[in-house]
């Protein structure tokens, strides 16, 4: 009897521009057997992310890149199958860097290892607003931009999941937001469904002049997804000691070729007297158990909201992650890698 196989995407080879058909390759490698103090996780979700295209260029950034033929990292969700470890009992949802494939071997490997679902959390909530996106918007708006009541701030990239969030923690913690998006669809939903106070669409407005409607004496922060033009823009409407923080370069497509070039009116930082601040979420450890317990008290109460955006099964991994640099995302872009017990017990 043939051993039973499952599928796993490796990179192939490295992309000069967008994510391609040959990027990646497909294989089918058999289950292995497992020792002591590991456990079979079947692979249900996985969240794409925009950083993963920086992976996927040879030169390190704030970690290092993929090799070629190694398996796609990412986030994930999935179900313990099989166990020979206690503390991943079978049936138990996980979360963690399950990578692009169908199953994955885990160990219980602390904050960067697999982990345990927290009682009571839909798993598929742990790569959105308990994941990467949730936790960036809310260091980001917290802990870098200080955001407070009377703030007046701006979001680009607002309709992303990272965007959409901190619009609404922003404007939960007092401020006023304006946020950025490319399509009269993704202007409505972060408007209707969001509840920022207002959005312009950068493809067809006229942005200055939003932002200076928007904001008359200035913009005292913003939370840059996109960088390029929108954040010159930016830059053009600061108040005196306004904030920056730059979480992202969407614009850019984060080739090989670059993460975008510097803002040609970088000085309006020096004539606003500002600060602009690059992070990374993990910088922040020590701050995650407050971040998951003020979001879980946010989304409890309803205060939070956030889109999907579904591709269906491992093979479209490599399209879903092309999606976000062509706009064609609102909110989180998932993969739905199986349809077994895919709501928790």
């Amino acid at each position: 009897m043939p051993a039973r196989t499952f599928r796993q995407l490796v990179l192939r080879e490295r992309p000069t521009g967008g994510i391609t058909p040959g990027t990646f390759e497909e294989q089918s490698v058999p289950f292995p057997a497992l020792d002591d103090g590991e456990a079979l996780v079947e692979v249900v979700w996985l969240g794409i992310d925009a950083t993963q295209r920086t992976w996927l260029n040879p030169g390190t950034t704030y970690t290092a890149p993929m090799g070629v033929g190694e398996v796609m990292r990412g986030s994930g969700v999935g179900r313990v199958v099989a166990s020979r470890n206690e503390t991943l009992p079978e049936g138990q949802w996980v979360y963690g860097d399950l990578g692009w494939r169908e199953y994955v071997v885990a160990r219980d490997g602390g904050l960067f290892g697999v982990n345990p679902v927290p009682e009571g959390v839909d798993p598929r909530h742990m790569l959105t607003v308990f994941g990467v996106s949730g936790l960036t918007a809310f260091i980001g708006m917290t802990h870098v931009l200080d955001v407070a009541d009377g703030d007046t701030v701006l979001v680009t990239g607002a309709a992303g999941s990272v965007g959409s969030l901190a619009g609404q923690i922003a404007r939960l913690l007092g401020a006023r937001v304006i946020g950025t998006a490319g399509s009269a669809e993704k202007v409505a939903w972060v408007t209707d469904v969001a509840r920022f106070d207002a959005c312009t669409n950068y493809r067809t407005d006229n942005v200055p002049d939003a932002l200076s409607e928007f904001a008359p004496d200035g913009l005292t922060a913003v939370f840059d997804n996109v960088g390029g033009v929108l954040l010159e823009h930016a830059l053009d409407r600061l108040a005196v000691r306004a904030r920056i923080a730059l979480c992202g370069s969407i614009s850019s497509g984060y080739t090989a070729a670059g993460y975008g070039t510097g803002p040609a009116n970088y000085m309006q930082l020096a004539f606003r007297r500002a600060r602009m601040e690059g992070f990374i979420f993990t910088d922040y450890l020590p701050h995650f158990p407050e971040a998951f317990k003020r979001l879980t008290g946010w989304v409890s109460a309803g205060e939070l909201r956030w889109a999907e955006d579904i591709a269906d099964g491992l093979r479209n991994a490599p399209t879903a992650l092309q999606r976000l640099f062509d706009g064609a995302n609102l909110g989180k872009q998932l993969v739905q890698v199986s349809s077994a017990g895919t709501e928790a017990d």
